[in-house]
């Protein structure tokens, strides 16, 4: 199996081109609605919708866990539909969620801010001055975003296998050279042991988010995910009830078939720095 990842500047064509690109491979295309359809099956549809491609508000950053909480759950999402195969993702971070498989082409559109402005202002029949605004935040967002979930430069071309300026490029012409740009013999297929970590990393996603939502989170408290059925938890908490929670909260996560609870009360207070 294969992935296509397909970030774009606001105003380039992007979407229009994985779209594109997904039918001519006829490849799966998860783009936001898709990828809200698929959060809706794993049953966090509204967490999902609450994090959009900008990073969190700085208050609600600093003194909430609910932004980390969301994008555990985005991840999840991500790395489930993953699972199934051949797929074209267009932006939310894909770029980076797959970047260690040797079987995903990371694609980037760009464009003069000009030439995106007259497209933007053409299909959106607005003026020049709210089309400069829409394009001046959109690339804020995403800046924000990429930086907040993966402290990285959404526009760092070490991200990218293929980036090209749409200035001069139609939508026809762009989706065959990523098409070509992906047949290539350097892109390696998926296996089954991509499939299990894929597996692996959406269960410590989903497990991840529990814990936070249910302030069960600590400093003291680990857990790894073995394979894709065993999760085991190990550290500390502050009682019998606390570990009896962790474990039924992995127990609800899908997949999860075996809990290896490993984790020990704590009798006193620990200190020091």
């Amino acid at each position: 199996m294969f992935f296509i990842t397909i970030s774009e500047m606001f105003g380039t064509n992007g979407e229009k081109i994985a779209r594109e690109v997904a039918e001519r491979l006829n490849y799966t295309f998860y783009g936001e609605e898709e990828l809200f359809k698929a959060a809706e099956e794993m049953g966090f549809l509204l967490d999902i919708k609450k994090l959009d491609e900008k990073s969190p508000a700085l208050l609600e950053r600093f003194f909430s866990e609910k932004p980390k909480i969301y994008l555990d759950r985005l991840q999840s999402v991500i790395y489930e539909v993953a699972k199934k195969g051949n797929a074209v993702f267009f932006g939310r971070g894909s770029q980076l969620l797959l970047q260690s498989f040797d079987c995903a082409f990371h694609v980037l559109v760009t464009g003069s801010a000009e030439k995106r402005v007259k497209r933007v202002m053409e299909e959106r029949e607005a003026g020049r001055e709210v089309v400069e605004k829409m394009i001046h935040q959109s690339d804020h967002d995403k800046r924000g975003f990429i930086r907040f979930a993966f402290d990285e430069d959404w526009l760092n071309p070490n991200l990218y296998d293929l980036i090209f300026n749409t200035d001069k490029l139609s939508v026809d012409s762009a989706s065959k050279m990523i098409v070509d740009g992906a047949r290539s013999e350097e892109i390696k297929s998926c296996g089954i042991d991509s499939v299990a970590n894929l597996k692996k990393l959406s269960i410590q996603r989903q497990i991840e988010s529990r814990l936070l939502e249910t302030d069960l989170m600590s400093s003291y408290l680990f857990f790894t995910t073995e394979d894709g059925e065993t999760v085991r938890f190990f550290g500390f908490v502050n009682s019998e009830e606390e570990k009896e929670k962790v474990e039924i909260l992995a127990r609800k996560v899908k997949d999860i078939k075996k809990v290896s609870n490993d984790l020990v009360v704590m009798r006193s207070p620990m200190s020091g720095a």
